[in-house]
């Protein structure tokens, strides 16, 4: 049962590829797979504390003020990451800039406080938390290499060049046009095989 509720984020109920939501981020900061992993590690971290803080306090949390609860929960915990990330990793603050901060009212993160995270015990909205927010790293990666890759025709992390492929570059795709097209073809891609599945 607690194995389901922390796998179904990664595919089932994938919060990018199957609910589309917290897709700011998703069009916004997929240039590099460096980018796009510490985005995702940025909202699992969030994600997976929030639901577990918003869970310890539902039985006092008074029902007609639980959304700015959440949100103060939620704002406490980006400001730590952010901070964590700023005195850490410098030059990736840098990079996702202003959408760390804009992790506070990412849809995603308050969807599983109020629809999950409130109406479940700690263990299993910490699972929760965990899952959707490795379902969403794993869509950013995706997300982010394609991207990468055919729009400078190598994928560069650190500094330094992991591979490079003899393609051409199309610096559209690393323009904002190009996290469109790469969702879709992301999302197409998806549906064919869980069509085909079904079908199956």
């Amino acid at each position: 049962m607690r194995l389901s509720i922390l796998t179904r984020g990664l595919i089932k109920d994938n919060p990018t590829l199957v609910q589309l939501v917290g897709m700011c981020p998703v069009l916004a900061i997929t240039t590099t797979l460096e980018n796009g992993i510490g985005m995702g590690l940025a909202v699992v971290v969030v994600l997976a504390l929030s639901n577990l803080l918003v869970s310890l306090s539902r039985s006092f949390t008074p029902e007609r003020i639980r959304i700015p609860i959440f949100v103060v929960i939620i704002a406490t915990f980006v400001t730590i990451v952010g901070l964590v990330i700023e005195a850490y990793v410098p030059s990736l603050h840098k990079s996702l800039g202003i959408f760390i901060p804009l992790i506070v009212v990412n849809c995603l993160i308050l969807a599983r406080a109020e629809a999950f995270a409130f109406s479940h015990g700690p263990i299993d909205s910490l699972l929760d938390g965990i899952g959707m927010g490795l379902g969403f790293t794993i869509a950013l990666m995706i997300i982010s290499a394609i991207r990468e890759i055919l729009g400078t025709g190598a994928i560069a992390f650190g500094g330094t060049v992991l591979f490079q492929l003899p393609i051409p570059q199309t610096i559209s795709m690393i323009l904002p046009p190009g996290a469109f097209l790469v969702l879709a073809l992301v999302l197409a891609v998806k549906n064919a095989i869980s069509n085909r599945k079904e079908e199956a």
